[in-house]
C-alpha cells in the first residue's frame, strides 16, 4: 500500500514537473510579447462557465453568484429525496492551470506593495496580471484571461473555495464540519443544503489559519478555537486541527447582512404584525426596557437592530457587542466592541458596560448577556437606563429562571424592573420555515402572596392560522399615565402608528436609512406626515 501511494505520488510529480518544463519552453520562445486585455462581452466572447447538469437529477433554479464567472445549479435528488446546491465555475484547461499555478506566487509579492490594491483591488489585479502575462511572453485569448482574474482575486481577495457561497444573498450560514465533507449551507429557500464544495486536510488547515488572520485573530494548536468577526461583518467559528474536533479542522460562518433589516422587512417575513409593531414603537419611545429572547438562528438580534429603529433621533445610544453585528442609522451612537487577547488586557462586556455607565446613555444596547454584566445591565435599568439585548431562551419562564439563577445570578427585585420579553422561534409552517416572535410578555413586578415574578401576555402567536393575538396590555395604561393621555389619545397615537407603519410597507421602505428617515419625521412633525399618508392614494393594510 505505502509503494502504491509512493509511485502515484512520483507519477504525479513527474506529471507537474513535465508541465512546468513546458511552460517554461513557451515563456522563452515568446518572452516580450505584449499583452492587450479587452472587457469581456458576453455577447462578443465565449462564456467564461458551462455546465451541462447532473446526471440524474433534475435541476430546479439556476442563478448567478459572481456574473460572470459562477453560478449555482440547484438540483433535486429523487432517490434521496434532497436538493443539492452545486457550484459552477470556470473550468481551466492545462496550460491555464499551470499559468495559475506560477502567477499565485508571482503575483502575491507584487500586489502587498501597491498603494491602490485597498481602494480599487480588481484594477490592480488585472494590471499585475497583463503585466505578469507580459513577462512570460504567453498569449492567450480573452476568455482565458478572465478565467484566470476569477482565480486570483478569489484567493487574494474573496473567500477561496467558498467565494460563490459569500456571493449568494439567499445563504445565512455556511458549515464546514471537517476534511473531505461536503460545506452545508443554510439557504432562505430550501433550508440546510450539501454543496459540492469540499476541502483537504491539509487545504482546510491553512483556510482556517487564512480566516483568522483576515479577522485580525491568532489560532494555532495550543488555542485551536477562535470565535471572531470577518470584516465584513459575518460572525464565524474556528476550529484547528483535531484537538477539539476529530474529524479535521471546521468552521461556521454566519453571514452579515450588508443591509440591516428594517420593521418593514419583519412585516414583509411575517415576524410580527402591525398592532404589535405599534406597540412596540410606542413602548421604545416611551424608554421601557426589553429583552430579545430565543434559540440559535430565531433571528433575536435581527429583531433588536429593527426595534432600534425606532429610538429618538438626537437620543445618546450606545451598543456593546462581542462581536460586531448591530448597525443603526442614528447620529448620536456610540458602539463598542469587546477586546480578547492572551495576557490579563481582555476588555470584557462587563468592562465595557460599567464605562457606558460614564457616557451619559439614554438607551444601552447589549449584544447578548450571558453573565456578570446582566447584573451591571439591570442596575442600570434600576437607575433610568432604557437598556436593551437578547438571551438564548425559548419562553418566558426560561429567560426568569436564567436571569435568577447561575452563572448570572440577577436579583429578583432588579428582574421586576424589566418591562418587555419577546420571545422569538424558528419554526415550521406550511411546510417551510419561519421566524415569528411568539410572545410579547409585560413584567408585572412580584406577587406579594408567592414571592413569584408576575407576567402576562400581550402578544402571543397562534400557529394554526399564523396570526397574532392580542390582549390587555398593563403597559399602555402606565404610558397613558405617563404621558396625560385620555384613553381615546392613546388608542389614536397606536392607530397614527399603525398606519404610518403600514404605508410604508406598501412603499416597500425597506432601506434602513430612508425608514430611519421617516420615523425621525414622525417625531419632528407628526401632522405633516399623517397630512402626507392620507393625501397618497395607497390604501393601508388592514
Amino acid at each position: 500500500m505505502a509503494n502504491s501511494q509512493g509511485n502515484g505520488s512520483d507519477e504525479s510529480d513527474g506529471l507537474l514537473s513535465g508541465a512546468k518544463a513546458r511552460l517554461a519552453r513557451s515563456v522563452r520562445i515568446v518572452t516580450g510579447s505584449s499583452v492587450e486585455v479587452e472587457a469581456y462581452d458576453p455577447d462578443e466572447h465565449d462564456p467564461l462557465v458551462t455546465f451541462d447538469g447532473l446526471a440524474g437529477m433534475d435541476e430546479v433554479e439556476r442563478y448567478w453568484l459572481n456574473a460572470p464567472y459562477a453560478f449555482v445549479s440547484i438540483n433535486y435528488d429523487r432517490e434521496e429525496n434532497e436538493h443539492r446546491y452545486h457550484v459552477v465555475e470556470p473550468t481551466l484547461d492545462e496550460l491555464e492551470r499551470e499559468l495559475l499555478e506560477r502567477l499565485f506566487e508571482d503575483i502575491r509579492t507584487p500586489l502587498l506593495y501597491r498603494d491602490d490594491i485597498q481602494d480599487d483591488p480588481e484594477t490592480a489585479l488585472m494590471e499585475e496580471l497583463e503585466a505578469r502575462l507580459e513577462a512570460y511572453g504567453v498569449v492567450i485569448d480573452p476568455e482565458a484571461f478572465y478565467r484566470l482574474f476569477y482565480y486570483l482575486y478569489r484567493q487574494f481577495q474573496g473567500y477561496g473555495k467558498i467565494d460563490p457561497l459569500m456571493h449568494d444573498p439567499a445563504i445565512e450560514d455556511i458549515s464546514c464540519d471537517g476534511v473531505d465533507l461536503p460545506i452545508f449551507a443554510y439557504h432562505e429557500e430550501y433550508t440546510d443544503i450539501e454543496t459540492n464544495v469540499t476541502f483537504g486536510r491539509q487545504e482546510l488547515r491553512n483556510f482556517v489559519i487564512q480566516l483568522a488572520q483576515r479577522s485580525g485573530r491568532h489560532i494555532s494548536v495550543s488555542d485551536p478555537v477562535v470565535s471572531t468577526t470577518l470584516p465584513d461583518g459575518s460572525r464565524i467559528e474556528l476550529a484547528l486541527g483535531e484537538e477539539v474536533t476529530p474529524r479535521g479542522s471546521a468552521f461556521t460562518i454566519r453571514k452579515y447582512a450588508e443591509e440591516p433589516f428594517t420593521p418593514v422587512d419583519l412585516l414583509e417575513f411575517g415576524t410580527v404584525d402591525l398592532d404589535m409593531l405599534a406597540f412596540l414603537w410606542l413602548a421604545i419611545e416611551s424608554n421601557k426596557s426589553l429583552i430579545f429572547a430565543g434559540g440559535t438562528a430565531a433571528g433575536k438580534t435581527t429583531s433588536m437592530n429593527a426595534m432600534s429603529m425606532f429610538v429618538p433621533p438626537r437620543s445618546k445610544m450606545l451598543t456593546i457587542e462581542d462581536t460586531r453585528e448591530l448597525s443603526l442609522y442614528h447620529d448620536n451612537w456610540l458602539s463598542s466592541v469587546t477586546r480578547e487577547r492572551f495576557d490579563e488586557d481582555d476588555i470584557t462586556m462587563y468592562d465595557l458596560l460599567r464605562s457606558a455607565l460614564r457616557h451619559r446613555p439614554e438607551y444601552i444596547i447589549v449584544g447578548e448577556v450571558r453573565g456578570q454584566e446582566a447584573v451591571t445591565l439591570f442596575q442600570a435599568m434600576n437607575t433610568g437606563h432604557t437598556t436593551y439585548s437578547t438571551m438564548h431562551a425559548d419562553s418566558v419562564q426560561t429567560v426568569i429562571n436564567r436571569l435568577e439563577n447561575e452563572p448570572i445570578n440577577v436579583p429578583r427585585p432588579m428582574v421586576a424592573s424589566l418591562d418587555l420579553l419577546c420571545v422569538q422561534v424558528l419554526t415550521r409552517h406550511d411546510d417551510r420555515r419561519v421566524r415569528r416572535i411568539d410572545t410579547v410578555a409585560e413584567i408585572e413586578g412580584i406577587d406579594q402572596r408567592t414571592g413569584e415574578l408576575d407576567y402576562s401576555n400581550t402578544f402571543a402567536w397562534d400557529a394554526s392560522d399564523d396570526s397574532f393575538r392580542r390582549r390587555n396590555s398593563d403597559l399602555l395604561e402606565e404610558i397613558q399615565e405617563d404621558r396625560g393621555w385620555t384613553r381615546s389619545e392613546l388608542l389614536g397615537e397606536l392607530d397614527d402608528r399603525r398606519a404610518v407603519l403600514s404605508y410604508l410597507w406598501e412603499e416597500d421602505v425597506t432601506d434602513y436609512r430612508r425608514f430611519t428617515a421617516w420615523v425621525n419625521r414622525y417625531y419632528a412633525d407628526k401632522d405633516a406626515v399623517m397630512d402626507d399618508i392620507q393625501a397618497s392614494d395607497i390604501t393601508t393594510v388592514e
